[in-house]
């Protein structure tokens, strides 16, 4: 009886040490969360998205409730994406046209981060890693551990001072990194000048063609549509109803487990008749799409997470005329 007791004794203080060591880790992964959206950097980093990799510049500021951003790409066609709170502008130079949209959720812009922390735990396991250097600072690593196969696994650099964000990769079931970003050189925190803010092709004498996407809120359920069980932990963000190019009146609906974001686009399929449209699978990177008529209907979902979670959103989508 007495080992009997000392068994579960020493099972109950096992498992409080897991609970606490995966608290930790959690709020850690909340300090970075945070510090990347609140503090000042200026900084070069690289994005890879599969085989595919690009360097940019960023420049990010926090004034009040105000924030500003400017990302440079260096590699390629010239690229400008200017963020003033909510309304993002993306110049495109070589075609002479300014594109703007408006930003559903607060979320800086680089990419491979997360767009909210609720409920992150109940679909990733979250535990501390080693300390690694970036960019030649000292970084806590965190990792994110999916509890299905509908998602990515992820890993994050957090700086030890600040927490912000250094590194972070996306990562298939085999642990292959499918997705990232890493800081080649940063300055974190103090002022940023408000030139670096600025795209530097606003002066320049030439007409832009301004494209707007438009976006209003809609409610697809009052048209017919039926958004099917969608996988666990995945919620929805926003309804909205935009224009794409030639196409207008394509809704969308943002699905976000947290890491992952999922977007639902439905349009006429007597819309897009001149051009090409790739029907069921295909995948670049991280990102993995699916599309599929349904009535009259294109229907494709576009994430960045695995092709088994696009395929069951897409097949649970119902269209049910009023």
């Amino acid at each position: 009886m007495r080992r009997f007791v000392l068994a579960l004794a020493v099972l109950s203080q096992c498992s409080f040490a897991v609970a606490q060591a995966r608290d930790e880790a959690f709020e850690l992964l909340q300090r970075m969360y945070n510090a990347t959206r609140k503090l000042n950097y200026v900084g070069t980093f690289v994005y890879q998205n599969g085989q595919s990799s690009e360097s940019s510049r960023i420049a990010h500021l926090v004034d009040g409730n105000s924030v500003q951003e400017r990302v440079e790409v260096l590699d390629g066609a010239p690229r400008e994406i200017v963020r003033v709170n909510n309304e993002v502008k993306c110049y495109l130079p070589n075609s002479g046209t300014v594109k703007v949209e408006r930003l559903m959720a607060d979320r800086p812009l680089l990419p491979v981060l997360p767009t909210r922390i609720t409920g992150v735990s109940d679909h990733y396991t979250v535990r501390k890693g080693p300390i690694e250097r970036v960019a030649g600072m000292d970084s806590q690593v965190v990792e994110l551990e999916p509890k299905d196969n509908l998602r990515y696994g992820h890993r994050l650099w957090g700086e030890l001072g600040s927490k912000m964000v250094l590194r972070a990769q996306a990562l298939d079931q085999a642990r292959e990194v499918v997705e990232s970003f890493t800081f080649t050189e940063i300055k974190i925190g103090g002022q940023v000048p408000r030139e670096l803010l600025r795209t530097r092709f606003a002066n320049k004498a030439r007409e832009w063609r301004v494209e707007e996407s438009g976006a209003v809120a809609t409610n697809i359920a009052q048209h017919g549509w039926i958004l099917g069980q969608t996988p666990p932990g995945f919620q929805k963000l926003a309804e909205v109803k935009r224009r794409f190019g030639s196409v207008n009146d394509v809704s969308q609906v943002v699905l976000s487990d947290g890491m992952a974001a999922v977007s639902i686009f439905i349009e006429r399929a007597a819309a897009r008749t001149s051009e090409a449209v790739t029907m069921g699978a295909s995948r670049q990177g991280a990102i993995n799409v699916y599309t599929r008529i349904v009535g009259e209907h294109l229907v494709t979902v576009v994430g960045d997470v695995p092709a088994e979670c696009v395929h069951s959103i897409a097949n649970g989508m119902e269209f049910r005329p009023k």
